[in-house]
Order: structure tokens, then C-alpha cells, then sequence
């Protein structure tokens, strides 16, 4: 029971949220146009889940054999920090996770193009790959692309385009401009979340040379940009509302406005790590509420 625990720890749960927002998105707006399949959504969903608890079990694994995470970080303790779980046994999940996703990434795909659709099949093969490769070296390897401030493109680009876009795509078999815009504040409220990670660790990540974007500006400039990436995403909401507007429901996303409202608030005033520590689930729960309300504000 003890195992499982610290297995469940180590995919840290609390990070499922953000990370199926953009599927949410994609899909509700699949619906609005008329090409919604449950099916393709609960794969979806599941293949987006699968990545994210790779993303994370390598980033344990990448932080903890580099000793990134050691008594100086603040937050919840990562598997190899503890000691419980070793690199080995953390290489082995990882090894069988790549399994499980390359399973479900199949299955999304066959479900959603069938034998037909030859050139999609092949391009969502190649951002499937893509995609297990950025999730594991975010933190592993010698040119672990988060240890030189690039995590943030990583978020926008796949938290937000290929998340919302991606999935509305496996649905219609076409692009369409609707979702451009929310796939644009999903993803820089999920940078924002990255950037909110990584200014509570800045002390301990510049001692592991761990050169995020929130180490180069430094405190007060990651502040600045963080209040830049939210307040950006809400400008967003409201301005597709508005080009887009059908009905009042259209606008009932902005009920998440309050919590973010609350969380820009918080982040002004902010100065230990801790304080940055405690609005981490704040914004990523904040986020799927926008991006939930977002979507059902078109099929009310």
C-alpha cells in the first residue's frame, strides 16, 4: 500500500487538470461544430493523461539523478529525493509508461482517421513521437531542454496548440480558426503555472545550474512576465468571446475570472517561495475551470 502511494505521488495527480484543459477545449468546440466523438475524446484523453504522468515520472528522474531536487527546494519531496524509489525502478516506469502511450496513441489515432486519411495518420504518428520525446527531455539527458530556459515554449506549444488544436483536428479532420485563440490562453495559463513552478524554485535551481527562464529574469522580472502571461490569457478570453459571441453563455467562462483575479493578487504581493508554492494549485485548477467553461459556453 506504501508502494502505491508513493507511485501515485511520483505521477503527481494534482497536474491532471492542467493537462487535459486543452483536450476539454478541443473537444467541446468539436461539439459546437458538429464533430464530436466520445470515443476519440476518452482516448484522447487518456493518451494526454499518459503523457503527462511521463512528463512528470522523468522529470523526477531527470532532477533526481542530476540532484536538482535536494533539501534546499521547496515543495512536496520527489520520488528519488526520497529515497524510496531509485533511479532504476524510475527508469523501468518510464520504459513501460512509453509502452502504455504508444498503445493509446494508436488506438486515438486508428479510431479517429480509420484506413483512410493516409497523410494524418502519418503526421499525428510523428507528433506523437514528438511529443514522448519532448515530455522526457524537459529534465533528462545532457541537453535537457528546461535546464536552458525553453520550458515555457515546451508548454505553449503543447499544452496549448497541440492540446486544443490537435484534439479538435482528430475530431473535424480539418483546421478551423475557432480554436486558435483558446489554444493561445490555454497554453499561456499553463506557462503561467510552469513559471509559478519554477519561481519557487529559483534558489535551489540556480545552485543545480538549472537554467530556467525564471533563473535568467530573476524574482521580481518572472513576476513581471507571469502577471504577462495571465492577464494576456484573460484579454484572450474576452476578446474571442466577443468575435465569437452567439449567445450570453458564450461569457460564462469569466466565473474563473474571480479565482485568477484573486491569484494576480496574491502574485503582487508574493515573496517566498512558499507564497508561489501555495498558487500553484490555484492556477492550474483556474485553468481547467476557464477552459471548461470556455468550451461550455458554446454548447449551452
Amino acid at each position: 500500500m506504501k508502494k502505491i502511494k508513493l507511485w501515485l505521488s511520483a505521477f503527481r495527480l494534482r497536474t491532471l487538470p492542467l493537462s487535459i484543459s486543452g483536450i476539454v477545449v478541443g473537444s467541446c468546440f468539436a461539439v459546437y461544430n458538429g464533430f464530436f466523438n466520445s470515443i476519440v475524446f476518452i482516448l484522447a484523453l487518456l493518451v494526454t493523461v499518459g503523457l503527462q504522468i511521463l512528463s512528470n515520472l522523468a522529470n523526477d528522474y531527470g532532477d533526481g539523478v542530476k540532484g536538482t531536487d535536494n533539501d534546499t527546494r521547496v515543495g512536496p519531496t520527489r520520488a528519488i529525493q526520497s529515497g524510496e524509489i531509485t533511479p532504476k525502478q524510475m527508469l523501468e516506469a518510464l520504459k513501460i509508461n512509453v509502452l502504455v502511450v504508444i498503445v493509446l496513441t494508436m488506438l486515438l489515432i486508428f479510431k479517429a482517421f480509420g484506413h483512410g486519411y493516409f497523410l494524418y495518420t502519418l503526421l499525428f504518428f510523428v507528433l506523437g513521437g514528438i511529443s514522448v520525446y519532448a515530455a522526457m527531455k524537459y529534465t533528462m539527458g545532457d541537453s535537457a531542454y528546461g535546464y536552458r530556459g525553453l520550458g515555457d515554449v515546451y508548454v505553449l506549444v503543447f499544452f496549448g496548440f497541440v492540446s486544443v488544436v490537435g484534439s479538435y483536428f482528430l475530431y473535424a479532420k480539418q483546421l478551423d480558426h475557432i480554436v486558435v485563440l483558446p489554444a493561445l490562453a490555454v497554453g499561456l495559463l499553463s506557462v503561467g503555472v510552469l513559471n509559478l513552478n519554477n519561481m519557487r524554485d529559483i534558489e535551489s535551481d540556480k545552485l543545480s545550474n538549472k537554467m530556467t527562464l525564471a533563473v535568467k529574469l530573476g524574482k521580481q522580472k518572472s513576476k513581471v512576465y507571469h502577471l504577462f502571461v495571465v492577464i494576456s490569457a484573460l484579454v484572450l478570453g474576452v476578446v474571442f468571446a466577443i468575435l465569437y459571441y452567439t449567445s450570453l453563455w458564450n461569457f460564462i467562462f469569466l466565473i474563473a475570472y474571480i479565482p485568477l483575479i484573486i491569484h494576480i493578487k496574491k502574485i503582487v504581493k508574493a515573496k517566498a517561495s512558499s507564497d508561489f508554492d501555495s498558487q500553484l494549485k490555484v492556477l492550474a485548477l483556474s485553468t481547467f475551470l476557464f477552459s471548461l467553461l470556455l468550451g461550455i459556453g458554446y454548447i449551452l
